[in-house]
């Protein structure tokens, strides 16, 4: 196959960003900047009156809504670079205050909840951002690049995984261990993940490499 990018084909590839990133306002972004503000509000309610049904509001606007301001984009093809950061920053906002309230009421799982903030603000942001190396759309098209980076990040599981496995870990099981070996688990296949991207070539598409990571950082 050799590269994509900069030939009359990869602009035909769904992912690749065709040209300039498109309009700031549209309707995805629109949607992301509501949810976000929903949810900050909502987090922000719960803490100052201390409600765990505020919190679960607040959660579940910022997960329902994310995956909404996706669908929208994907549904009108108004997918764009700026709506990818735009979105990935406010995902950031929403955990930052969202998890406030939950170690509120839940103070013994600070540690797996203050591994979970070093390995989401900081190592993930990185790691998502990292797109922006290639003519990339967003994150979730990083197969095009990798693909498996892309299997132990963005793909559905492993989003799942990144966020919503341990505040259901951390909200319902009594022992602060599990939720903490699985915020470690996940810190550590970030760490690899950014070793190994750190490694790829940046501009042009190659064709998607599909080692397991473990292999691919030993590389």
């Amino acid at each position: 196959m050799g590269t994509m990018a900069g030939t009359a084909g990869a602009a035909t590839v769904r992912g690749v960003a065709r040209g300039p990133s498109g309009p700031t306002v549209n309707a995805p972004n629109v949607v992301t900047t509501v949810r976000t503000v929903a949810a900050v509000v909502l987090a922000v309610l719960a803490i100052s009156q201390r409600s765990a049904w505020l919190a679960v509001a607040a959660y579940l606007t910022y997960w329902l809504g994310d995956m909404l301001d996706g669908a929208v984009a994907r549904a009108l093809d108004r997918e764009t670079r700026f709506g990818a950061v735009f979105d990935i920053a406010c995902d950031r906002l929403n955990c930052a205050l969202c998890i406030v309230p939950l170690l509120m009421f839940r103070p013994q799982m600070a540690v797996p909840c203050a591994v979970f903030l070093v390995q989401f603000m900081v190592i993930d942001l990185w790691l998502s951002l990292a797109f922006l190396r290639w003519p990339l759309l967003s994150p979730n098209y990083f197969a095009l690049v990798h693909r498996g980076v892309y299997r132990w990040n963005w793909s559905p599981p492993a989003k799942a995984l990144n966020t919503s496995a341990l505040v259901l870990l951390v909200v319902f099981t009594p022992s602060p261990w599990p939720p903490t070996a699985l915020a470690l688990a996940v810190t550590a296949i970030k760490l690899v993940s950014l070793r190994v991207v750190s490694r790829l070539p940046a501009g042009d598409l190659p064709r998607p490499a599909g080692e397991p990571l473990a292999e691919a950082a030993r590389a």
